[in-house]
Protein backbone atom coordinates (compact mmCIF):
# COMPACT_ATOMS: atom_id res chain seq x y z
CA UNK A 1 0.00 0.00 0.00
CA UNK A 2 2.77 2.44 0.96
CA UNK A 3 4.68 1.69 -2.26
CA UNK A 4 1.56 2.53 -4.25
CA UNK A 5 1.29 5.82 -2.35
CA UNK A 6 4.98 6.56 -3.11
CA UNK A 7 4.46 6.04 -6.83
CA UNK A 8 1.23 8.06 -6.84
CA UNK A 9 2.92 10.88 -4.90
CA UNK A 10 5.78 11.09 -7.39
CA UNK A 11 3.40 11.09 -10.37
CA UNK A 12 1.41 13.80 -8.56
CA UNK A 13 4.43 16.02 -8.01
CA UNK A 14 5.58 15.53 -11.63
CA UNK A 15 2.14 16.45 -13.00
CA UNK A 16 1.92 19.58 -10.84
CA UNK A 17 5.46 20.45 -11.89
CA UNK A 18 4.41 20.24 -15.53
CA UNK A 19 1.38 22.44 -14.92
CA UNK A 20 3.45 25.06 -13.11
CA UNK A 21 6.67 24.92 -15.10
CA UNK A 22 6.34 23.60 -18.66
CA UNK A 23 5.58 27.08 -19.98
CA UNK A 24 8.54 28.80 -18.35
CA UNK A 25 11.00 28.15 -21.14
CA UNK A 26 8.64 29.38 -23.86
CA UNK A 27 7.03 32.33 -22.06
CA UNK A 28 8.82 34.81 -24.32
CA UNK A 29 7.20 33.30 -27.45
CA UNK A 30 3.74 34.11 -26.12
CA UNK A 31 4.72 37.30 -24.31
CA UNK A 32 6.24 38.82 -27.47
CA UNK A 33 3.22 37.73 -29.59
CA UNK A 34 5.50 35.59 -31.74
CA UNK A 35 3.01 32.76 -31.42
CA UNK A 36 -0.23 31.79 -29.70
CA UNK A 37 -0.44 30.45 -26.15
CA UNK A 38 -1.50 27.03 -27.47
CA UNK A 39 1.44 26.72 -29.86
CA UNK A 40 3.90 27.89 -27.22
CA UNK A 41 2.48 25.44 -24.67
CA UNK A 42 2.76 22.46 -27.05
CA UNK A 43 6.29 23.45 -28.08
CA UNK A 44 7.35 23.84 -24.47
CA UNK A 45 5.78 20.52 -23.48
CA UNK A 46 7.37 18.58 -26.35
CA UNK A 47 10.86 19.95 -25.78
CA UNK A 48 10.56 19.53 -22.00
CA UNK A 49 9.60 15.90 -22.55
CA UNK A 50 12.67 15.33 -24.73
CA UNK A 51 14.91 16.97 -22.14
CA UNK A 52 13.38 14.86 -19.39
CA UNK A 53 14.19 11.67 -21.27
CA UNK A 54 17.74 12.87 -21.93
CA UNK A 55 18.21 13.35 -18.17
CA UNK A 56 18.64 9.59 -17.79
CA UNK A 57 22.02 9.98 -19.51
CA UNK A 58 23.06 13.59 -19.06
CA UNK A 59 21.92 14.56 -15.55
CA UNK A 60 22.27 11.45 -13.40
CA UNK A 61 24.04 13.50 -10.71
CA UNK A 62 20.74 15.16 -9.77
CA UNK A 63 19.21 11.73 -9.13
CA UNK A 64 21.63 11.34 -6.24
CA UNK A 65 21.19 14.86 -4.84
CA UNK A 66 17.41 14.74 -4.59
CA UNK A 67 17.15 11.28 -3.07
CA UNK A 68 17.56 13.04 0.28
CA UNK A 69 20.83 11.26 1.07
CA UNK A 70 23.35 13.68 2.53
CA UNK A 71 20.54 16.01 3.59
CA UNK A 72 18.94 13.57 6.04
CA UNK A 73 20.17 10.21 7.31
CA UNK A 74 20.51 7.48 4.68
CA UNK A 75 18.22 5.19 6.67
CA UNK A 76 15.40 7.75 6.63
CA UNK A 77 15.92 8.72 2.98
CA UNK A 78 15.48 5.08 1.93
CA UNK A 79 12.06 4.64 3.57
CA UNK A 80 8.91 4.73 1.42
CA UNK A 81 7.16 6.77 4.12
CA UNK A 82 9.73 9.57 3.82
CA UNK A 83 9.53 9.58 0.02
CA UNK A 84 5.73 9.62 0.03
CA UNK A 85 5.67 12.54 2.47
CA UNK A 86 8.15 14.50 0.35
CA UNK A 87 6.16 13.86 -2.82
CA UNK A 88 2.84 14.86 -1.27
CA UNK A 89 4.32 17.98 0.35
CA UNK A 90 6.05 19.18 -2.81
CA UNK A 91 3.10 18.41 -5.08
CA UNK A 92 0.58 20.13 -2.80
CA UNK A 93 2.75 23.25 -2.75
CA UNK A 94 3.03 23.36 -6.55
CA UNK A 95 -0.70 22.69 -6.92
CA UNK A 96 -1.60 25.63 -4.68
CA UNK A 97 0.73 27.96 -6.58
CA UNK A 98 -0.58 26.81 -9.97
CA UNK A 99 -4.16 27.32 -8.83
CA UNK A 100 -3.41 31.03 -8.27
CA UNK A 101 -1.16 31.44 -11.30
CA UNK A 102 2.15 31.87 -9.46
CA UNK A 103 5.27 30.44 -11.16
CA UNK A 104 7.03 28.90 -8.16
CA UNK A 105 10.03 26.61 -8.02
CA UNK A 106 9.41 22.87 -7.81
CA UNK A 107 13.03 22.66 -6.72
CA UNK A 108 12.21 24.88 -3.74
CA UNK A 109 9.08 22.91 -2.91
CA UNK A 110 11.11 19.68 -3.01
CA UNK A 111 13.83 21.15 -0.80
CA UNK A 112 11.22 22.35 1.68
CA UNK A 113 9.51 18.97 1.61
CA UNK A 114 12.80 17.13 2.19
CA UNK A 115 13.47 19.33 5.22
CA UNK A 116 9.94 18.99 6.61
CA UNK A 117 9.80 15.23 6.21
CA UNK A 118 13.31 14.99 7.66
CA UNK A 119 12.28 16.80 10.81
CA UNK A 120 9.04 14.87 11.16
CA UNK A 121 10.86 11.57 10.66
CA UNK A 122 13.52 12.39 13.25
CA UNK A 123 16.33 12.12 10.71
CA UNK A 124 17.62 15.64 11.27
CA UNK A 125 18.81 17.97 8.54
CA UNK A 126 22.41 18.56 7.50
CA UNK A 127 22.41 22.34 7.28
CA UNK A 128 25.84 22.59 5.66
CA UNK A 129 24.76 20.29 2.83
CA UNK A 130 21.48 22.18 2.48
CA UNK A 131 23.25 25.51 2.07
CA UNK A 132 26.01 24.32 -0.26
CA UNK A 133 24.13 21.95 -2.55
CA UNK A 134 20.66 23.47 -2.63
CA UNK A 135 20.20 26.99 -1.26
CA UNK A 136 23.16 28.78 -2.84
CA UNK A 137 22.44 27.72 -6.47
CA UNK A 138 18.80 28.73 -5.98
CA UNK A 139 19.66 32.18 -4.63
CA UNK A 140 22.37 32.95 -7.16
CA UNK A 141 20.49 31.81 -10.28
CA UNK A 142 17.80 34.55 -10.53
CA UNK A 143 20.33 37.30 -9.84
CA UNK A 144 22.69 35.92 -12.47
CA UNK A 145 19.82 35.53 -14.95
CA UNK A 146 18.72 39.13 -14.45
CA UNK A 147 22.28 40.35 -15.02
CA UNK A 148 22.80 38.21 -18.13
CA UNK A 149 19.51 39.31 -19.72
CA UNK A 150 20.16 42.97 -18.87
CA UNK A 151 23.53 42.80 -20.61
CA UNK A 152 22.58 40.43 -23.43
CA UNK A 153 19.64 42.37 -24.86
CA UNK A 154 21.52 45.67 -25.50
CA UNK A 155 24.37 43.64 -26.99
CA UNK A 156 22.08 41.72 -29.37
CA UNK A 157 20.30 44.96 -30.26
CA UNK A 158 23.60 46.68 -31.07
CA UNK A 159 24.50 43.76 -33.33
CA UNK A 160 21.08 43.99 -35.04
CA UNK A 161 20.21 40.47 -33.85
CA UNK A 162 17.21 41.48 -31.73
CA UNK A 163 14.90 43.64 -33.88
CA UNK A 164 11.60 44.91 -32.48
CA UNK A 165 9.67 43.22 -35.29
CA UNK A 166 9.38 39.60 -36.37
CA UNK A 167 11.58 38.21 -39.15
CA UNK A 168 11.96 34.66 -40.44
CA UNK A 169 15.47 34.40 -39.02
CA UNK A 170 14.45 35.85 -35.63
CA UNK A 171 11.45 33.54 -35.34
CA UNK A 172 13.63 30.51 -36.09
CA UNK A 173 16.23 31.59 -33.54
CA UNK A 174 13.53 32.38 -30.99
CA UNK A 175 11.89 28.96 -31.36
CA UNK A 176 15.29 27.27 -31.14
CA UNK A 177 16.30 29.14 -27.98
CA UNK A 178 12.97 28.56 -26.22
CA UNK A 179 13.13 24.90 -27.21
CA UNK A 180 16.63 24.80 -25.75
CA UNK A 181 15.42 26.42 -22.53
CA UNK A 182 12.58 23.91 -22.19
CA UNK A 183 14.85 20.99 -23.03
CA UNK A 184 17.23 22.17 -20.31
CA UNK A 185 14.32 22.50 -17.87
CA UNK A 186 13.35 18.88 -18.43
CA UNK A 187 16.99 17.92 -18.09
CA UNK A 188 17.23 19.74 -14.75
CA UNK A 189 13.83 18.98 -13.20
CA UNK A 190 12.99 15.39 -14.19
CA UNK A 191 15.79 13.69 -12.21
CA UNK A 192 14.86 15.65 -9.07
CA UNK A 193 11.46 13.97 -9.03
CA UNK A 194 12.59 10.62 -10.43
CA UNK A 195 15.03 10.42 -7.49
CA UNK A 196 12.07 9.94 -5.16
CA UNK A 197 11.03 6.80 -7.03
CA UNK A 198 14.42 5.24 -6.37
CA UNK A 199 13.22 4.41 -2.85
CA UNK A 200 10.94 1.80 -4.42
CA UNK A 201 12.67 -1.61 -4.26
CA UNK A 202 14.36 -2.61 -7.55
CA UNK A 203 13.37 0.67 -9.18
CA UNK A 204 14.90 1.24 -12.60
CA UNK A 205 16.24 4.80 -13.12
CA UNK A 206 15.23 4.82 -16.79
CA UNK A 207 11.66 3.77 -16.01
CA UNK A 208 11.53 6.36 -13.23
CA UNK A 209 12.66 9.12 -15.61
CA UNK A 210 10.13 8.08 -18.28
CA UNK A 211 7.28 7.98 -15.74
CA UNK A 212 8.12 11.46 -14.52
CA UNK A 213 8.56 12.81 -18.06
CA UNK A 214 5.13 11.54 -19.11
CA UNK A 215 3.42 12.95 -16.01
CA UNK A 216 5.10 16.32 -16.55
CA UNK A 217 3.84 16.45 -20.15
CA UNK A 218 0.25 15.55 -19.24
CA UNK A 219 0.21 17.99 -16.33
CA UNK A 220 1.59 20.80 -18.46
CA UNK A 221 -0.99 20.41 -21.22
CA UNK A 222 -3.86 20.02 -18.77
CA UNK A 223 -3.13 22.82 -16.33
CA UNK A 224 -0.46 25.21 -17.57
CA UNK A 225 -2.54 28.15 -18.77
CA UNK A 226 -2.80 30.22 -15.57
CA UNK A 227 0.96 30.35 -15.08
CA UNK A 228 1.37 30.97 -18.83
CA UNK A 229 -0.61 34.20 -18.56
CA UNK A 230 1.46 35.36 -15.58
CA UNK A 231 4.84 34.68 -17.18
CA UNK A 232 3.95 35.66 -20.72
CA UNK A 233 2.08 38.88 -20.12
CA UNK A 234 2.31 40.11 -16.53
CA UNK A 235 6.03 40.32 -15.64
CA UNK A 236 7.15 42.67 -18.42
CA UNK A 237 6.13 43.83 -21.88
CA UNK A 238 8.42 42.64 -24.65
CA UNK A 239 8.81 42.68 -28.41
CA UNK A 240 10.12 39.69 -30.42
CA UNK A 241 13.77 40.74 -30.18
CA UNK A 242 13.52 41.23 -26.42
CA UNK A 243 11.78 37.88 -26.07
CA UNK A 244 14.63 36.22 -27.95
CA UNK A 245 17.19 37.75 -25.57
CA UNK A 246 15.27 36.42 -22.55
CA UNK A 247 15.00 32.91 -23.97
CA UNK A 248 18.66 32.84 -24.94
CA UNK A 249 19.73 33.85 -21.43
CA UNK A 250 17.42 31.26 -19.84
CA UNK A 251 18.53 28.44 -22.13
CA UNK A 252 22.22 29.13 -21.59
CA UNK A 253 22.04 29.28 -17.80
CA UNK A 254 19.74 26.29 -17.24
CA UNK A 255 21.68 24.09 -19.69
CA UNK A 256 24.96 24.94 -18.00
CA UNK A 257 23.51 24.19 -14.56
CA UNK A 258 22.00 20.88 -15.69
CA UNK A 259 25.24 19.61 -17.20
CA UNK A 260 27.04 20.43 -13.93
CA UNK A 261 24.29 18.84 -11.76
CA UNK A 262 23.46 22.17 -10.10
CA UNK A 263 19.83 22.19 -8.87
CA UNK A 264 18.85 25.63 -10.13
CA UNK A 265 15.23 26.62 -10.51
CA UNK A 266 14.09 27.20 -14.07
CA UNK A 267 11.40 29.41 -12.55
CA UNK A 268 13.99 31.64 -10.93
CA UNK A 269 16.13 31.76 -14.05
CA UNK A 270 13.28 32.55 -16.44
CA UNK A 271 11.64 35.12 -14.16
CA UNK A 272 15.05 36.58 -13.33
CA UNK A 273 15.75 37.01 -17.05
CA UNK A 274 12.36 38.68 -17.57
CA UNK A 275 13.01 41.06 -14.67
CA UNK A 276 16.48 41.86 -16.02
CA UNK A 277 14.98 42.68 -19.39
CA UNK A 278 12.15 44.72 -17.88
CA UNK A 279 14.62 46.70 -15.78
CA UNK A 280 16.65 47.52 -18.87
CA UNK A 281 13.65 48.49 -21.01
CA UNK A 282 11.76 50.07 -18.08
CA UNK A 283 8.70 47.96 -18.88
CA UNK A 284 8.76 45.70 -15.81
CA UNK A 285 5.48 45.26 -13.93
CA UNK A 286 6.84 45.58 -10.41
CA UNK A 287 3.61 44.86 -8.54
CA UNK A 288 3.33 41.43 -10.13
CA UNK A 289 7.06 40.82 -9.62
CA UNK A 290 6.69 41.53 -5.88
CA UNK A 291 3.75 39.09 -5.71
CA UNK A 292 5.85 36.40 -7.40
CA UNK A 293 8.75 37.09 -5.02
CA UNK A 294 6.42 36.66 -2.04
CA UNK A 295 5.27 33.31 -3.46
CA UNK A 296 8.94 32.28 -3.78
CA UNK A 297 9.67 33.19 -0.14
CA UNK A 298 6.78 31.07 1.10
CA UNK A 299 7.48 28.03 -1.11
CA UNK A 300 10.10 26.36 1.12
CA UNK A 301 8.20 26.70 4.44
CA UNK A 302 4.95 25.67 2.74
CA UNK A 303 6.61 22.54 1.33
CA UNK A 304 8.13 21.75 4.73
CA UNK A 305 4.84 22.13 6.61
CA UNK A 306 2.83 20.09 4.13
CA UNK A 307 5.47 17.32 3.99
CA UNK A 308 5.61 17.13 7.80
CA UNK A 309 1.81 16.92 7.92
CA UNK A 310 1.87 14.19 5.25
CA UNK A 311 4.47 12.26 7.30
CA UNK A 312 2.33 12.31 10.42
CA UNK A 313 -0.83 11.39 8.50
CA UNK A 314 0.82 8.51 6.66
CA UNK A 315 2.58 7.19 9.77
CA UNK A 316 -0.78 7.16 11.55
CA UNK A 317 -2.41 5.23 8.70
CA UNK A 318 0.53 2.83 8.45
CA UNK A 319 0.14 2.21 12.16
Amino acid sequence: MLLFIVTAAVVFVAATNGANANFKGVASLYGSSTTSLRTALWWGTATTFCGSLAAAVLASGLLKQFSGRGLVTDALAATPLFVAAVGIGAASTSLLATRYGFPVSTTHSLVGALVGAGFAGGGGVQWAALGKNFVMPLIVSPLLAALVAAVLYPLLKALHLAPAHRTVALDAAHFASTGGASFARGLNDAPKMAALLMAVPDADPTVAIFTVALAMAVGGLAGGRRVAETLGKQVTDMDPGQGFAVSLATAGLVTTASLHSLPVSTTHVSVGALVGLGSTTRQAHWRKIVEIFFAWVTTVPCGAILAAAAWWALSTVAG
